[in-house]
């Protein structure tokens, strides 16, 4: 069997799946929005230190992300109370949240740096931005995948 039929094959084994990450994709993008969004106007516009304000806005986009899946990608799995669900949901999205800070914390200062030295930032400030956007992008992408799994198995494993 060709690598196309197999993956002809398993994409249609996983058509429901596939179909979900899709709108995990759809709902991760508002979260991002609602993310990046308030992490810029807490942090660049008020000036609260950049841990505190990224904490701040991941928490928005977890209520975000929380509403749209049990509503929309897991229409079906109201078998467990919404409490509970939205319980099983935060845990998994703050080992998310330490994903994402520790990236966005590890990533923020070399990316600054890297965005000076290529001259995508004239000024320490504009660097600054820059590095975080950067670092912010790479986290977002890791957490993704680490909270589509793990939701999907743990939080929404009532649904076939």
């Amino acid at each position: 069997m060709t690598r196309t039929a197999i993956m002809q094959t398993w994409i249609a084994d996983n058509r429901k799946e596939m179909e979900r990450f899709l709108k995990f994709v759809v709902v991760g993008t508002s979260g991002a929005a609602v993310d990046f969004g308030i992490l810029y106007l807490l942090h660049i516009r008020l000036g609260l230190d950049l841990v505190l304000a990224n904490t701040i806005s991941f928490t928005c986009a977890v209520f975000n992300n929380f509403t749209w899946s049990r509503y929309w990608i897991y229409p079906d799995s109201r078998s467990k109370p919404v409490t509970a669900q939205l319980r099983q949901f935060f845990i998994v999205n703050i080992a998310g949240w330490a994903i994402n800070t520790g990236i966005l914390w590890a990533l923020n200062q070399p990316l600054a740096a890297l965005a000076g030295n290529l001259g995508l930032a004239v000024t320490p400030e504009q660097a600054h931005t820059v590095g975080y956007n950067a670092a912010k992008v790479v986290a977002t992408g890791i957490v993704l995948f680490w909270n589509f799994f793990i939701n999907r198995y743990w939080t929404y494993n009532d649904v076939k």
